[in-house]
């Protein structure tokens, strides 16, 4: 049975981790009969925002105490997760990926990669293990591999994005996904582009048996 490590940026797509693009990618593992492990930092959110009226809220929250509520409680902290100890790292969108993962939601293609995770991607990158990233997570590739093939779908400014820090952005469905061979990268819109669950479902779906096949084919 081969591991594989999800990272999720909390709990809720505007400040967290996409809800149903974390369920959805464990039932995909789930199904390929592909084990995982979940991570998230041990730190606080960029903010906090309610997402019946999208204003921010005077609190902080805690990332992995957030994600376990999608998890069921297994979830373990980022500093745990050594690409040694999987076959494939996965990682969920939502806006907490540029807002806590990245300064991306900020800064645009003046970005950065916080520290944590930042060494996390690069440790998978460095042992040549395979990724998944969906959602707006492709727009942190190009800091972590060059010349990297990715899509997130046909957002103009997120592609420019992709483009001006090195990347190459292929325009794509919602049901369809990026293979970057040479990298042993996946990507696929996700919630870019989806209008729901079934729409979701298809992409990630073909981003874990791609995922699975680089993992068979070491």
């Amino acid at each position: 049975m081969k591991n594989v490590a999800v990272l999720l940026s909390g709990n809720g797509v505007y400040d967290g981790a996409e809800i149903n693009e974390a369920v959805l990618t464990l039932l995909a593992l789930e199904e390929a009969e592909l084990e995982y492990q979940c991570f998230a930092p041990n730190r606080n959110q960029h903010h906090v925002i309610n997402h019946v009226t999208g204003e921010e809220m005077p609190e902080s929250r805690n990332m992995m105490i957030e994600a376990s509520r999608i998890v069921r409680g297994n979830i373990q902290p980022i500093t745990e997760c050594k690409a040694d100890d999987f076959s494939a790292v996965l990682v969920v969108g939502g806006f907490g990926v540029a807002k806590n993962f990245s300064d991306l939601a900020f800064k645009g293609q003046e970005l950065s990669i916080a520290p944590d995770l930042l060494s996390v991607f690069s440790d998978f990158k460095e042992k040549s293990k395979a990724a998944g990233y969906m959602c707006i997570a492709p727009a942190l590739l190009p800091l972590i591999y060059k010349d990297v093939e990715a899509t997130i779908g046909n957002d103009n400014e997120t592609a420019f994005c992709i483009e001006s820090v090195g990347g190459k952005h292929i325009v794509t469905k919602v049901d369809e996904v990026v293979i970057d061979e040479k990298n042993k990268v996946v990507t696929t819109p996700a919630y870019m582009l989806a209008t729901n669950l079934l729409e979701a479902k298809k992409g990630i779906d073909k981003l874990v048996m791609e995922v699975k096949s680089m993992i068979l084919s070491e």
